[in-house]
């Protein structure tokens, strides 16, 4: 319990050293895009602030990554795409803008950015298979996991029979509470066929829920597309695990009269995608809705362009921020433990069964 408590003190202390760094260089990143438009000098003729393009921007994916203000300050992402006509075509996405970071309306190559999406300018489909903002994230959130967990199982081997430390130490009352409070409680006595799944699970979203708060971190977790396949391993492992019981229940429940039956066989069919379909929109939402809460505050400086204002959306934005780092545990949580619930329904009963 020591261990326990000592772990929480160490990320409570680090998640507001985080909170803090996340929004005074927020509220500076966004500065510097303003404090570029003067040159020699000389004010240019000012523009309309747009809120909600930078909002998006920051929340969507792109081909390029925009780490501060300038041609300098943008890693531009390699760009793969495919097409019946061309084949397979490998190039910057900086071709497609200019020394202003303005989108060159003539695109490139034949190519042209349109939605985030790389099209042949001529209508032709094409398949863009390119390294992203989002994509780059994932391969990021992967190393840190292969690192992080190499490190803890060195760990394990060699203080195997004494008090763990170092980063063992850390994450070992972690592990041990996916473990015994949402993947053992919810699954059973032959939870070690779907703990090494589930403890993935749980760390992929966390790291990468709390790697997305950075500035100028892709928004991963906030990427419906991750979240989905996400909910898609779940749903397969749930559903070739299931036994007969559960396929059964849905099916064919004995006692139940037909025609009471066939209302309740749409429904029960029904809730088979409805699992999945919610657990992809509960982390999408609460992850995206985080970030554009945060992106809005600081926005407020520059539509208001007040001092007060800016110091007082920098403070709340600061405990925003602590917010999220919490909603960012939340969640790991709530999907770890809702996947560990929905295995637990389809392979509980073939337990009961062998005992019997």
């Amino acid at each position: 319990m020591s261990v326990f408590s000592s772990t929480f003190r160490r990320i409570s202390i680090l998640g507001l050293l985080l909170a803090v760094f996340f929004s005074v260089a927020g509220a500076q990143h966004e500065h510097t895009q303003e404090a570029d438009e003067y040159e020699n000098g000389e004010k240019p003729e000012a523009e309309e602030f747009n809120a909600a393009e930078v909002i998006i921007h920051h929340v969507v994916d792109d081909h390029s990554w925009h780490f501060w203000s300038g041609h300098n300050g943008t890693l531009f992402l390699p760009v793969i795409v495919y097409s019946s006509e061309r084949g397979v075509e490998v190039f910057s996405s900086g071709n497609f803008y200019d020394e202003h970071h303005n989108l060159k309306p003539e695109g490139y190559n034949g190519y042209k950015l349109e939605h985030h999406k790389v099209v042949l300018a001529n209508g032709a489909s094409t398949l863009d298979l390119s390294i992203t903002k989002n994509v780059a994230m994932l391969f990021i959130n992967a190393i840190i996991l292969i690192l992080v967990f190499t490190a803890v199982a060195k760990g394990y081997k060699k203080n195997r029979g004494r008090a763990p430390s170092g980063i063992q130490s850390f994450f070992e009352p972690i592990i041990l509470f996916v473990r015994d409070e949402i993947v053992k409680p919810n699954i059973g006595p032959h939870y070690e066929k779907y703990f090494p799944y589930l403890l993935n699970l749980f760390f992929f979203i966390l790291f990468g829920n709390i790697l997305g708060l950075l500035p100028g971190a892709g928004n991963m977790t906030g990427n419906i597309a991750i979240t989905l396949v996400l909910a898609v391993l779940t749903f397969i492992i749930t559903n070739v695990n299931g036994n007969r019981a559960y396929w059964s229940h849905i099916f064919w429940t004995p006692g139940v009269p037909l025609p009471l039956r066939i209302v309740i066989l749409p429904v029960e069919i029904i809730g088979i995608f409805t699992k999945p379909i919610s657990l992809t929109v509960r982390l999408f939402v609460a992850i995206t809705a985080g970030h554009i809460v945060i992106l809005s505050l600081i926005a407020l400086t520059f539509i208001f362009q007040s001092y007060s204002v800016g110091i007082a959306s920098s403070v709340v934005a600061l405990f925003i921020n602590l917010i999220e780092i919490l909603v960012a545990g939340i969640q790991a949580y709530v999907f770890t433990l809702f996947s560990s619930l929905y295995i637990g329904q389809a392979t509980a009963a073939h337990e009961h069964d062998d005992h019997h």
